[in-house]
This record gives C-alpha cells, sequence and structure tokens, in this order.
C-alpha cells in the first residue's frame, strides 16, 4: 500500500481531500485504518461496561444522588425538567424509571416545556409553577446558565437540582445558584475524565449512583443491575441523537445500548422500535439517526413532546402502539415542512450572495418558517454551503431560531461574540438555540457574518474529507468489512472508514438505481474481483459536471466500504463518497 502522507494536489468533485499518513502499509486494511486515526487502545475493539468511569467523578452527582434519595424515601415530591429533544427524553425516562424501581410508588412527574410557547430550558414561569407542587426539581439535559429560574427556585424554598452538558459559564461564579450542578466541566471543580458525555449520559450516571446508594453498596442489588442494563437502550437514544464524539465513555453506551434496543423489554422502546420497521433486526446508530430519533423529535418539533416521554415511561402495549403510530404520522408532516423551509432557505441565501467565498456565514429570517424544524434545515444548508448558518422565524418583535456549525468554527463562542445583538442564547460549539429582537436582526447579521468571515478562510467553505487509507478493490473481500464493521457504532469522531481506490477500473456503465431518477449504481473491477458502488443522489452532480462513467474508464474514488443484506444474503459494496475523473498521484 501507498506510504503517502501529504494533502493531494487535487480536489474531488464535492470535497477537497487529505490522506492520513499511512502507519502501517503492510497491515490488514483495519489495523491501517486504526494506525491512522491514532487509535492505540486494544479495547477499543472491545468495548467493556467496565470501562465507564465511577459515576462518582462527576461533579455535584454523590450530593445529587443523596439529596435525591433522602427524597424518595421521604415520599416528597419530585419533579423532572426535561428538554424536548430525543436525549432530554431520553434522560427523563433514565431516570424516572430508576427512581420508580427504587420506589414503586414514589411520588415522581416529569414536566417538558412547549418548544414555541416556553423555548429551550428551565424558564422562570414554569419553575415558579412547578415550586408550588413540588418539593423537587431535577432538570436532564438544560439549565447551567438558568441563572433566573434558579433564583426563582432559591426564592420560594426549593431544592433544585440541575443535570446537563452544555456549555457552561466560565466561572463558578456565574454558575445558577442551586442544591447541587452536576456537569463534567462545571467550573471550580475537577473535571469529570470523559467531558463529551451527553444529557442521557449525566443522567445515566445519576441513575446509577442512585442505584448503588439505594443498595449501600459499590454494586447495585440485581434487580436494579438489571434495570441498568435495559436502560442502556434509552442512553444509546441520546448519545447518538445528539451527535457527541463516539469515543470513550459514549462509544461503550451506544455499543451497549443499540444491543439493547434490538432486544428491549422497555415497552415504548419495542413499539417505537417495531413502528420503525426494526423489528428483529440488528440495530445501528445510523438507525437511531434517520427511524427512531425522528420519530420521537418529530412531536417536539410541532406540538408538544409530552407523548414521547410517556412512550418511554408510562406507556402499556396499547398506548404505546397508538403513540408510535402517531409518532410516524408527525415525522411524515415535519419532513414536508422541513423540505419546504431547505428548499426556501437555500433559495434565499443564493440570491442574497450569502453562499459566495466573500460572505462566509448565513443568516436567513422568515415569519412562516416553523421554529421547531428550522434547526433541521439549518443542518441541511450547512451541508449543501458549509458554512455557519442560522435560521429564524419571525414572530413579532422577536426572532427564534438555531444555529448550526462547520468544524473548526465554535458557533456558541461566534454568538457570545454578537451578545449585545442577542435576546438570548445557549447551546455549544456546534449547535445552539438564539433570540434575536427584530429590530436588533439586521445589527446581528452583519455582527455574525463579520465575525465569521474574520475566522474562516475561503478555503474553509470547502468540504474536507480525510481518507483513511488507501486500498486495492482485491482487498474489499467479506472479512475485511467485517473487520471494519468491527470499528461501529459509527458517528461523530468516529466515522465509516473512508477509503481511497485509486485509478479504479468501472467496470460497468453507470446505470440508475431506484425510482427517483436521483442515485447511480456502478462496478469496479481489479482482476477477478468487482465491487458494486452506490452513488446516492450523484447522478444530478455528475451530469452537471459533464461527467459520463463508461466502462474501462479509470477514477480515484472516495468510498465507504459496507456489508449489504438483503434476502439473507451478504455482500460488499461500498457507497461512494466522493470522486476525481483525472487520476493523481498523491505526493
Amino acid at each position: 500500500m501507498a506510504g503517502a502522507s501529504k494533502v493531494p494536489p487535487m480536489k474531488g468533485l464535492r470535497s477537497h481531500w487529505s490522506l492520513r499518513p499511512c502507519k502501517e502499509p503492510n497491515q490488514p486494511l483495519v489495523q491501517r485504518v486504526l494506525a491512522a486515526r491514532g487509535i492505540v487502545d486494544p479495547d477499543f475493539l472491545r468495548p467493556s461496561l467496565k470501562h465507564l468511569n465511577d459515576p462518582s467523578l462527576l461533579p455535584g452527582l454523590d450530593r445529587a444522588a443523596a439529596r435525591i434519595l433522602s427524597a424518595v424515601r421521604a415520599k416528597e415530591r419530585i419533579v423532572i425538567y426535561a428538554d424536548y429533544d430525543v436525549d432530554g427524553v431520553s434522560a427523563a425516562a433514565i431516570l424516572w424509571h430508576v427512581i420508580r424501581a427504587i420506589d414503586p410508588g414514589a411520588n415522581v412527574t416529569t414536566y417538558l416545556p412547549h418548544r414555541l410557547d416556553e423555548g429551550y430550558g428551565l424558564n422562570a414561569e414554569a419553575i415558579a409553577k412547578l415550586c408550588e407542587s413540588n418539593d423537587l426539581i431535577v432538570s436532564v439535559d438544560c439549565g447551567v446558565t438558568a441563572v433566573g429560574p434558579a433564583r426563582v427556585a432559591l426564592e420560594r424554598g426549593i431544592d433544585l437540582i440541575i443535570t446537563d452538558h452544555h456549555t457552561p459559564p466560565g466561572d463558578a461564579e456565574s454558575l445558577p445558584c442551586a442544591y447541587a450542578i452536576v456537569h463534567p466541566l462545571a467550573p471550580g471543580q475537577e473535571p469529570y475524565p470523559f467531558p463529551d458525555l451527553c444529557g442521557a449520559g449525566v443522567a445515566f450516571k445519576l441513575a446509577w449512583r442512585l442505584a448503588t446508594l439505594e443498595s449501600n453498596s459499590q454494586k447495585a442489588r440485581p434487580e436494579l443491575q438489571r434495570l441498568l442494563i435495559e436502560l442502556l437502550a434509552l442512553a444509546s437514544m441520546g448519545v447518538i441523537a445528539d451527535v457527541v464524539p463516539l469515543r470513550g465513555e459514549n462509544r461503550v453506551l451506544a455499543h451497549f445500548g443499540l444491543d439493547q434496543i434490538k432486544r428491549s423489554g422497555l415497552v415504548g422502546v419495542r413499539a417505537l422500535r417495531d413502528e420503525s420497521g426494526l423489528g428483529g433486526e440488528s440495530v445501528e446508530a445510523s438507525d437511531i439517526g434517520f427511524r427512531l430519533g425522528p420519530r420521537l423529535n418529530a412531536i417536539g418539533r410541532l406540538g408538544h413532546a409530552r407523548e414521547a416521554l410517556e412512550l418511554l415511561t408510562t406507556a402499556d402495549e396499547v398506548r404505546a402502539r397508538e403513540i408510535a403510530q402517531a409518532l410516524t404520522g408527525w415525522n411524515d408532516e415535519r419532513r414536508k415542512t422541513e423540505s419546504q423551509i431547505s428548499e426556501e432557505a437555500a433559495a434565499y441565501a443564493i440570491g442574497r450572495g450569502m453562499t459566495t467565498p466573500e460572505q462566509r456565514a448565513i443568516v436567513l429570517s422568515h415569519e412562516s418558517w416553523h421554529r421547531g424544524v428550522v434547526g433541521i434545515c439549518c443542518s441541511r444548508l450547512v451541508g449543501l454551503y458549509h458554512r455557519p448558518t442560522i435560521l429564524l422565524q419571525r414572530d413579532g418583535d422577536l426572532c427564534y431560531g438555531s444555529a448550526r456549525s462547520i468544524d473548526g468554527f465554535d458557533i456558541h463562542a461566534a454568538l457570545h461574540a454578537c451578545r449585545e445583538h442577542l435576546a438570548s442564547f445557549g447551546g455549544h460549539a456546534m449547535a445552539a438555540g438564539v433570540k434575536v429582537r427584530t429590530d436588533r436582526l439586521e445589527d446581528f447579521t452583519r455582527a455574525f457574518v463579520s465575525y465569521s468571515n474574520s475566522k474562516l478562510a475561503p478555503e474553509d467553505l470547502v468540504r474536507k474529507m480525510t481518507v483513511d487509507a488507501e486500498c486495492d478493490v482485491a482487498e474489499l473481500d467479506m472479512s475485511t468489512a467485517e473487520a471494519l464493521d468491527s470499528l461501529a457504532p459509527f458517528g461523530r469522531d468516529n466515522a465509516r472508514p473512508l477509503v481511497l481506490l485509486r485509478g479504479a477500473a468501472v467496470a460497468t456503465p453507470a446505470r440508475p438505481l431506484g425510482k427517483t431518477g436521483k442515485h447511480l449504481v456502478f462496478d469496479v473491477a481489479h482482476g477477478s474481483r468487482s465491487v458494486r458502488v452506490k452513488g446516492w443522489n450523484w447522478i444530478g452532480p455528475l451530469a452537471e459536471a459533464g461527467i459520463t462513467l463508461r466502462a474501462g474508464q479509470r477514477l480515484d474514488l472516495l468510498i465507504t466500504p459496507e456489508i449489504n443484506k438483503w434476502n439473507g444474503r451478504r455482500s460488499v459494496e461500498a457507497t461512494l463518497e466522493d470522486l476525481c475523473v483525472e487520476t493523481t498521484d498523491i505526493v
């Protein structure tokens, strides 16, 4: 195998390519990929629950667990206040299940704010209302910057426990005044060994500690141990749907959680899985991203997420099937709304010059855009134009919206730099929620674009593909594909292996695939071995570039090898990620 280590003096049709240094040129492909990614941990391919850190290492967790257990034993009224996305709903369900397992008669309820009426996170009005009927409020996946709402609880003499993972304030003095704050990066505390937990991951750690504390042992009693294993299904949904890095503890939670979804004893998980067409199949990270997660999210985007949480907590078999079917309907409606907004936003962005190298961010608003869907549309535009994007719904004096970013651009820091123009904002480096006064929108747009222009160069606006390794078609047999699959679950910071086939020969001309006329399929060959290559949404780009894939033509292809399973048969195939018709040596 080639041992090249420099950026290639070429670019593909959709992206710029760079090849990771080849440190193990004579090793099997999976070993070359691991070496190129700098993965030297021998346990990476053998995840174990023993690799999870002690929950007590999380700042504030022991104090929070002791207070919750005391409330359970004293029959105090506990309410779990959660975010309305998959991560928040999963986190709330994890904590609810453990509290009810410790005491089936525990007085525990849940509260989800309405996305449109109340917005993200803790809000003062809701906290004031909850203080009237509860003795303890526990937030999950939100609250680390909620200074005002926390003050409301303090003034009313109600203990508030905050569990979160979003970007905290820069110093301890700026934190909300709460009974306990559980956060991997809580300022003023010894940082947790793994800083990238999601909200459901933090909630799982709290549930774990509750179980051991209740058992007065380092280990939970057997029935609680079994429940914690079951709840990994919910934790994996939060990990994957919230797009946190799939390394370290997140990889462990996702690995074992995906397996639990397949065999889950939780009524709601089974109903959701079956309604998503996954009954009896193995469940992969992409299934959460494209099937399970969107269904749980859709109702919170267009309506109220309470039914999604009901599905994962209290629903019986009949009710669970009913909710799961309703979530599919909500998701279908979400997809139609998303498609319409994305098409309009793309047209506006082009028309206003926001897709040029001179304007390196997109900020758009419209009164008819559904604010519950604009976040997904932001992601669509980031995929198309590879630049920070903010889409907002104008509603009278305020604009409500979402922000999404590209690697290397901290959008939370960008919003902080423009904060004088904002009513509020919150989130993390890659995604955030934002609220702008309508009369400050133009000023904010100018400030945000100016900041983006100062931080991004024109070359940053082109998608970059980092190639894990170079290989030959002859290497792509079933054993190699199975070895590459052992790197799963795939997601952020652990993508499917991307490999370069240099000078691959087209064995059969490209032909349409599917009913839409957007996809194509062709074979590449080396000697007696050939591999089928599928190009999703590639017919249009190739036609625009005037490229026809003919038999005998040689190409440089970037592909992700995969195992296709159909009618009980398995075969090695590849998904086309990019190509270059002018093959070039990498120097």
